[in-house]
């Protein structure tokens, strides 16, 4: 069975041996390298029968392949039960314990004057061990306070380091979209973005309307770029000569989505046309009209200077 798990919403695959998966949402108990976790059930609306995954390994590795999602059929675990009200009071507990926990790793850090920023901490199902996020501008050496909250605790203690948009995947809530932000929602790996797609895109350059809650440019502008690179490959470039019934002239401007070229004509006139109606005019099929254009130029000149 598909499994979203932990803090960061971990996917994986987990061994079960039962005969029917519900097609209710469920929140499930699984066993990986870490220990017990709660987890919550994915895709249990379509692609269960009988208890199995009814899409093939292929299918699967096509969707995460053109995702750009790292993928493994290795599975993470197994699966234990179904997660009971006990179970899901416990968790409210252990997030409740990680909030404490979260303000004595912040006080030890300011007594220890380490260059380090505490963002969010994971107590483990099971208890095997507390997981805690920090920010930071570079290593840190944070073996003293490992083992002072390992003493404090009496489990494993375990420091991951995390970045901006990681920070943003843990804390952020809801966007400008009125959506909860999709690293936290949905997005299992978070790809670059770069300023050339919002440009493509012709989304307003203001800072404050592209960047998301972690102060980079939103995980969205992504999602179309490939469609917008497409589109873009179709139309022709700037100063291309063109012709249509409208006669010929030269492109001045393009718009991708609705797929118009602005097109300049030898008169001044511009005209909007769909770019399935224009012609490109080749360089060999311009430099062939001057060369039929030249020896009437040049048989005129010499008539006027026979005349003088």
């Amino acid at each position: 069975m598909l499994v979203r798990y932990g803090r960061t919403n971990e996917l994986g695959w987990f061994e079960h041996s039962e005969s029917q998966i519900p097609r209710l949402p469920r929140r499930v108990v699984v066993k990986t390298k870490r220990g017990l976790e709660l987890g919550g059930l994915v895709g249990q609306l379509c692609p269960y029968k009988a208890g199995h995954f009814r899409l093939s390994q292929d299918r699967i590795q096509k969707y995460f392949e053109d995702s750009e999602i790292d993928y493994t059929s290795e599975p993470s675990g197994k699966f234990i039960r179904y997660a009971t009200a006990e179970d899901i009071s416990e968790e409210r507990h252990l997030q409740k314990i990680a909030e404490e926990e979260i303000e004595n790793c912040k006080r030890f850090v300011k007594e220890m004057d380490l260059p380090m920023k505490i963002v969010d901490a994971e107590h483990v199902f099971g208890g095997e061990r507390i997981l805690f996020y920090f920010m930071s501008d570079g290593r840190v050496d944070f073996r003293q306070l490992v083992k002072k909250l390992a003493q404090e605790y009496q489990t494993r203690i375990e420091m991951r380091q995390i970045g901006s948009r990681d920070e943003a995947k843990l804390l952020a809530d809801y966007e400008s979209c009125g959506q909860e932000c999709c690293c936290k929602r949905f997005l299992k790996v978070l790809k670059p973005v770069n300023m050339r797609m919002a440009k493509m895109q012709k989304a307003t350059l203001d800072p404050s309307k592209i960047s998301g809650y972690c102060g980079r440019l939103k995980c969205c502008l992504r999602y179309e770029d490939k469609t917008y690179r497409e589109l873009k490959e179709r139309l022709p470039k700037k100063n291309t000569k063109v012709k249509s019934r409208h006669g010929e002239g030269k492109v001045v401007d393009t718009q991708i989505l609705t797929q118009l070229v602005v097109v300049e004509h030898n008169e001044g006139a511009k005209i909007a046309i769909p770019v399935e109606e224009l012609e490109v005019i080749s360089p060999a099929e311009t430099a062939k009209k001057k060369r039929d254009a030249a020896p009437d130029n040049e048989s005129q000149d010499g008539k006027e200077n026979q005349g003088q």
